[in-house]
């Protein structure tokens, strides 16, 4: 793996653990009665996330441009994003890990700006003033009976689950195969490079109008003591597990996804 390589997986590597991270945001929003301002905060890091996407295309889209201009053979190139979405599901691994210590972590920050309701505040004081510290007193492994529960009443259906593994294969493949369309059909990759709505377009909708909706719910029982927390944990559980199963799942959807693509872009 060259240099170029191991910085796009990089930034795969930060969209997606981020992404899994999320979660863990509604849990310290739970434990500290502060939805709003959690959510608020959790939108430094989606800058970072937001940022690395932004480069993530155009570095990518150069290493294929200049892999055809230099005759690469598309096994070559294709490996290339199997490491990507390697990268994805390692990502999602760790951030699964790390749950429990970025939630208590979580939680100070939201004390923290209660506090002061300064962002620049916080961030100085997470660097200089003993913030990093308290990271490593927090740490902290996922409990084993998180895992062992599952069989409980979590509060998430069979089919949102599913659904979470189809849209997490979808969203995490869409961009890739769009610019590997252009690996197998060069003649056609800039109109193939456009057309990753065409594959995570599904994804978007299925989670902007199914699963976020539904732990939005789910986050507003917990408050209001209709559901208890432990339920919540088991139902977070199930979508970590069903966002690290959607991320394998994209290895086999890369390629017939760019298929597809292609065959739209040679119709357009």
């Amino acid at each position: 793996m060259d240099k170029h390589l191991l910085l796009i997986c990089a930034l795969t590597f930060i969209i997606h653990i981020i992404g899994t991270l999320a979660y863990s945001v509604r849990i310290a929003g739970i434990r500290t009665r502060r939805i709003a301002v959690s959510l608020a905060l959790f939108s430094i890091l989606m800058l970072l996330s937001r940022t690395s996407n932004s480069f993530l295309g155009p570095f990518l889209a150069k290493r294929v441009e200049t892999g055809i201009d230099q005759h690469v053979a598309a096994s070559t190139l294709l490996l290339d994003f199997r490491w990507l979405l390697f990268s994805a599901s390692l990502a999602t691994i760790l951030g699964a890990i790390l749950i429990p210590t970025f939630q208590r972590a979580f939680c100070r920050a939201v004390e923290h700006f209660q506090v002061h309701r300064s962002v620049p505040k916080l961030l100085l004081h997470a660097v200089f003033k003993g913030g990093l510290s308290y990271l490593k007193t927090s740490a902290s492994l996922p409990k084993p009976a998180n895992v062992t529960g599952l069989r409980q009443q979590s509060g998430v259906s069979v089919s949102m689950t599913a659904m979470n593994v189809i849209a997490t294969a979808l969203w995490t493949v869409g961009v890739f195969a769009a610019l590997y369309a252009g690996v197998l059909d060069p003649s056609v990759r800039v109109t193939s490079s456009t057309l990753s709505s065409i594959i995570n377009g599904g994804a978007t909708i299925m989670m902007a109008v199914f699963i976020d909706p539904h732990m939005s719910g789910m986050t507003d029982d917990v408050i209001e003591g209709k559901i208890e927390e432990s339920q919540f944990r088991r139902a977070v559980v199930w979508l970590v597990g069903s966002r690290l199963a959607g991320t394998l799942i994209a290895q086999f959807l890369l390629v017939p996804s760019a298929v597809v693509i292609v065959g739209v872009a040679k119709v357009l």
